[in-house]
């Protein structure tokens, strides 16, 4: 839970630093289920003669950096979401147990009770965000999952149903993020608006819209979590160091209100009215995206942004 001071902190800066949240046994589990995947990947990948037989003794990272250095698509198979258009019957994701368990984690609902209530849903405007070294990404690659993230508010990446929704981003750290390897920068005392963004690459705010001489710097150990309000602007830099930066942004929101992204499954994370409805089994929460991923493949492109590439303030 948090405490009225980090409640008030949290009201008045729109962002709130909370460490040693996530307990090593979570993110153990995260991890080697994420190894699991990446070996999967791998043994696939080497059977095709796409790469070359690994070394026992490399790590996951190693893997990694095979796999990016053959030019092989890694990232989306270890999303926790589905693209923004291109969907296909056979679109790859991840949708395990041990990142279900991350999600509804007790001490997470527990803090985001504190901001919005008891009646909280897993809104799936959520990903996985395993940074490179800056120095190794393709020049072409512009997705902020993978390189640096530009400024914009969470609020501006939903569709215009929800701007009446009350919700919370939780960012967590599942390796130390410092400003060498490209923490998350906010602007603190944001205005209660949406500013103009423009989707040119990734959905960004619109050029003259923000001061960003005003941004902190958020550094944070792993297994910490920065809660975000959906208007703070806030941005990742690139990351300048020799690792991997791990973490993941997932949200959540008033049960019942719009998620902002309908095309894609929810679920309720937490009732105290009704908690038989709470999702128990991570295996529904799988079958529910493979659902959406059918519908979408069969069905004509829904924009999962409300912004046109062509306003004036996007000139």
């Amino acid at each position: 839970m948090l405490s009225e001071t980090q409640i008030r902190q949290f009201r008045q800066d729109g962002y709130l630093v909370v460490e040693n949240v996530i307990d090593t046994t979570t993110l153990d589990a995260v991890q080697a289920e994420y190894a699991g995947l990446l070996d999967g990947l791998y043994e696939g990948w080497q059977r095709q003669g796409l790469l070359p037989v690994p070394d026992p003794g490399w790590s996951f990272w190693e893997r990694l950096d095979r796999i990016r250095a053959a030019g092989l698509e890694w990232f989306q198979p270890m999303d926790i979401s589905l693209p923004h258009d291109g969907i296909t019957e056979d679109t790859p994701m991840h949708f395990g147990p041990a990142v279900f368990d991350l999600l509804t984690h007790r001490r997470i609902l527990d803090i985001v009770e504190t901001l919005i209530g008891g009646e909280i849903t897993s809104n799936p405007i959520q990903h996985v965000r395993i940074k490179p070294p800056q120095r190794e990404v393709p020049g072409d690659e512009a997705r902020a999952h993978i390189v640096s993230t530009a400024w914009h508010q969470d609020q501006g990446v939903t569709l215009e149903e929800a701007d009446e929704t009350d919700f919370v981003t939780v960012w967590i750290a599942v390796t130390d993020a410092n400003v060498r390897n490209g923490c998350l920068q906010l602007i603190p005392n944001p205005p209660a608006e949406m500013l103009p963004h423009c989707p040119q690459g990734q959905t960004a705010i619109a050029p003259g819209h923000l001061d960003a001489s005003r941004a902190v710097a958020a550094e944070i150990g792993a297994g910490g979590i920065i809660l975000i309000d959906p208007y703070t602007p806030h941005s990742a830099g690139p990351n300048r160091s020799d690792g991997y930066r791990w973490s993941f942004d997932i949200r959540y929101n008033v049960i019942g209100q719009p998620t902002g992204r309908p095309q894609f499954p929810d679920f309720v994370a937490r009732s105290r009215a009704a908690p038989e409805t709470e999702l128990k089994d991570w295996r529904m929460w799988l079958q529910s995206w493979r659902d959406a991923r059918h519908h979408l493949a069969n069905t004509a492109h829904r924009p999962q942004h409300r912004w046109p590439a062509d306003a004036p303030f996007c000139a």
